[in-house]
């Protein structure tokens, strides 16, 4: 009985440290990845440039989107909800290290800030909107997948990364806008898939 019970605490954890704990953690692992894409950018070109951005941004959102799931435990809506809520507020780590540090060194243009209008204020909730739904969907998978008996997150990204491409790919030849066979599109297309994969990982699950 005892075990039960401590298994039961064991799941969907949202304490208020612990969710700052992991934001910090998000913060920084997302820090680091534009850090990292922003020197690929930098100091290589052609194939080469285009392999380390794909490697970049696969792992960066491998990172954010599961590991805060994996670390609520997320079963119910309350650890879907942490899951979230660790993004968030990852996000507002991250951006004060983008502000104080990342902005100022000089290892990226403003092209990060362009994609808001070139103001930090438009800037800063497209990763807000954007740090909180990779998590909220990636979690949401997670417990999709305890639902149906086991928790497999290299499956998980694994569909994301199948719908991504075929998202991105059908972008280009419907000629969207500013769609193209690049690292940018594909990395974009890994929103929309995370929806599609939260939706897949979902079917058929029986209901109380």
């Amino acid at each position: 009985m005892s075990s039960a019970v401590e298994l039961e605490r064991d799941i969907d954890r949202t304490d208020v440290p612990f969710i700052v704990r992991g934001a910090v953690k998000v913060g920084l692992i997302t820090a680091i990845a534009v850090l990292l894409y922003s020197l690929v950018s930098r100091f290589t070109g052609g194939v080469v440039e285009s392999a380390l951005k794909a490697f970049v941004v696969a792992a960066g959102a491998y990172l954010v989107t599961f590991l805060p799931g994996k670390w609520t435990r997320a079963r119910t809506i309350e650890g879907i909800a942490g899951a979230a809520g660790i993004g968030l507020a990852g996000t507002v780590v991250y951006l004060i290290i983008d502000v104080t540090l990342l902005q100022t060194i000089g290892t990226y243009t403003n092209r990060f800030r362009e994609i808001g209008g070139g103001s930090n204020w438009w800037y800063h909730p497209v990763w807000w909107m954007v740090g909180t739904f990779l998590p909220w969907m990636g979690a949401f998978i997670i417990a999709n997948q305890a639902a149906r008996g086991g928790v497999s997150v290299p499956k998980a990204a694994g569909l994301v990364a199948v719908v991504a491409l075929v998202l991105g790919a059908v972008a280009v030849v419907l000629h969207v806008p500013h769609a193209e066979w690049s690292v940018p599109t594909f990395g974009v297309a890994i929103i929309p898939a995370l929806a599609v994969a939260t939706a897949i990982t979902g079917l058929g699950q029986r209901r109380a």
